[in-house]
């Protein structure tokens, strides 16, 4: 019965997505009452609605009759994950998926025209299609709610890597929050297109979507490398691991995006750019899908291969093929532009969104490469974090020099060069103390160099022109990816690690801690056993640590949790890789990252700073007037 209302509600969102198009569409083409399109988006959002709470009761309750819940169930599963299991393999995951969509369908749909553009018709039957493939996808190949039989008395639970951490329950929200916010950029991108026009209400939606996406997608991130670097035990947060690469992705085009919305406001030939940019922000959103869903790329974040793949990677290239046939279309000559000096805020924006596109690309390069040459020669490649770090990350350093210019500089105006004199200081101060002290290496001195160059560019322009909450808010947005460039120089040009096979008693040391090994213990569980050890440590760190290893033989799988020693210096991070059958010794890793908390403090600035930057102050608000709508050429868009 549960799985038979669940098949329901999808068949019957899928329906609901259908006339949401189409009678947007209408809107659009006839200018009739919205009424009935509204009601038809209220009703998707109503069914995903359903499906969710049906599979959730159905998780909760243990109906094993429910394949899902056969497959990522268990009656040992507390129920905070078993409540984020809903999330946690393929078939849900796009349950939540259309919850958001759908969301973001009714939020821009029940806005009052004068509040959200004469294109909100257009860009409303965009979002409808996409729901529909996504309602379609879920119901025919992707059904949750398929019955199993015979029933299983329980089930296996979720991946243990994804109940290993209270992050579960918040990760995957937000980064599908912030990945599926983009579609209403993409939205009032191909309206734009479409309807041959463009006005300022439609600008404002695109900023304000594109901004709050950012940081959402920003936050998710962080907290994912966060659960990285505490759950998998290698030590890091960031692998240049494909299914990674796609969160980056459309966090790098979006970047570009909201520099090119704010220049745009006085170089009208940047907004060709800008709608370029908003389509295909959301178009890696649809890559970053297929390579999570299809199995194409082997990934600790990937999902289990499934047929999925052909019909993602099918909408992928139509969605491409769409958008760059209307880009043509309505491709022509740019307006003439009086161009913003070279030292002109304008300029630097500009000039650091065409870099955010240059890092895009190189990111995007490195993570289909492995794809094409798969296809092409039919032998597996691999491209390792050296290509990144070697092609990408000078690129990001360049961002961080134009980043620091950006505040001191006056929109349309020639910067005056004693204003870059303070945060050059500091910057050149940075890297003398840095160089003197140690020796990290050209690119992580450089980004010391740079990140107190950013910083005190950013304190020097507040103190002489302070603003109001936005204006705070983008600028801690701004310190936050500062503050993570020195946390990632610290923790990659610093760090000292060190493994040995050690029996009880036996010490080893990394980086001045030293960690003996007191004993170790085999724990049995009813999902599995877990192997802990017990280590005491020594030097600047002092106290214990007891990291454990644990073996799911449902799952057949073994997962290494570290124990780690936060301090302000940094982190005693500490992994068992093995033990003797006799407990009589174990293979430990013992690491010293320092400064790695910079990374988690910067990133959640930069979210907070970012969503802060998003709320109007009522002494700025002005009574909305419609602007005059104006035929436009991709190159005057």
């Amino acid at each position: 019965m549960t799985g038979r209302l669940g098949e329901l509600a999808l068949g019957a969102g899928l329906v609901a997505a259908v006339a949401t198009a189409l009678l947007w569409a209408r809107v659009a083409l006839l200018g009739v009452s919205a009424r009935p399109a509204r009601a038809a988006t209220w009703a998707t959002l109503a069914m995903a609605v359903l499906a969710c709470g049906v599979l959730e009761v159905a998780l909760v309750g243990h109906d094993f009759s429910v394949r899902y819940v056969a497959e990522n169930g268990g009656r040992d599963v507390p129920l905070y994950y078993t409540v984020t299991s809903l999330w946690a393999a393929l078939d849900g995951s796009l349950l939540l998926w259309l919850l958001v969509l759908a969301g973001c369908a009714v939020l821009v749909g029940s806005r009052r025209p004068e509040r959200a553009g004469p294109l909100q018709p257009y860009a409303m039957a965009v979002i409808g299609v996409v729901a529909v493939f996504f309602f379609a996808l879920t119901y025919f190949a992707a059904n949750p709610f398929a019955s199993v039989s015979p029933v299983p008395a329980d089930g296996p639970g979720p991946n243990p890597l994804l109940r290993e951490h209270p992050a579960m329950g918040v990760h995957p929200p937000l980064l599908y929050a912030g990945y599926i916010g983009l579609v209403v950029p993409f939205a009032y991108g191909m309206a734009t297109l479409l309807a041959g026009r463009a006005d300022r209400l439609s600008v404002a939606v695109v900023r304000h979507w594109t901004l709050v996406s950012w940081a959402l997608l920003t936050g998710g991130i962080t907290l994912g490398a966060w659960w990285s670097y505490a759950v998998l035990g290698w030590g890091g947060y960031w692998a240049w691991d494909p299914v990674e690469n796609a969160s980056l992705l459309p966090w790098l085009t979006a970047t570009a995006l909201l520099h090119t919305l704010s220049a745009g406001r006085r170089t009208p030939a940047l907004r060709s750019w800008t709608i370029a940019l908003a389509c295909g922000s959301f178009l890696l959103v649809l890559v970053g899908t297929f390579l999570t869903r299809s199995g194409a790329v082997a990934s600790v974040h990937t999902f289990t291969a499934s047929p999925l793949g052909p019909m993602l990677l099918g909408f992928v290239l139509l969605s491409v093929t769409v958008v760059l046939g209307l880009l043509v279309w309505r491709s022509g000559v740019a307006a003439g532009t009086q161009p913003s000096p070279l030292l002109a805020r304008e300029s630097v924006m500009t000039g650091n969104a065409v870099l955010m596109v240059a890092i895009a690309a190189i990111v995007l390069t490195g993570t289909l490469f492995p794809l094409l040459v798969q296809a092409v020669q039919g032998h597996q490649a691999a491209v390792g974090p050296g290509y990144f770090n070697r092609a990408a990350v000078p690129v990001a350093l360049v961002v961080l020099l134009l980043m620091g210019l950006a505040p001191l500089l006056r929109p349309g105006r020639t910067a005056d060069l004693r204003d870059l004199r303070t945060p050059a200081l500091a910057g050149l101060a940075a890297a003398a103390v840095v160089g003197l002290l140690s020796r990290p290496g050209v690119l992580a001195l450089a980004a010391f160099a740079l990140g107190a160059y950013v910083l005190t560019g950013l304190a020097q322009a507040l103190i002489r022109r302070p603003g109001g909450l936005r204006r705070y808010g983008w600028m801690t947005a701004h310190a936050g990816i500062a503050i993570v460039a020195v946390g990632v120089a610290a923790s990659s040009a610093y760090t000292v690690s060190t493994e040995r096979q050690l029996r009880v008693g036996e010490s080893l040391n990394a980086g001045g801690v030293t960690a003996r090994l007191d004993t170790v213990d085999r724990l049995g569980a009813d999902s599995g056993m877990r192997v802990r050890v017990r280590l005491t440590l020594g030097g600047e760190a002092g106290g214990t640590s007891e990291p454990q290893l644990r073996y799911y033989p449902a799952r057949d799988l073994t997962v290494s949790v570290p124990a780690i020693r936060s301090g302000v210096t940094g982190d005693v991070y500490a992994t068992v890789l093995g033990a003797a059958p006799d407990g009589s010794g174990a293979t430990v890793r013992l690491a010293v990252n320092p400064l790695v908390w910079l990374v988690w403090l910067g990133g959640g600035m930069t979210a907070l700073g970012a969503l802060a930057a998003t709320v109007r102050t009522p002494s700025r608000r002005r009574t909305a007037t419609p602007a005059p709508e104006v035929p436009v050429s991709v190159g005057t868009a």
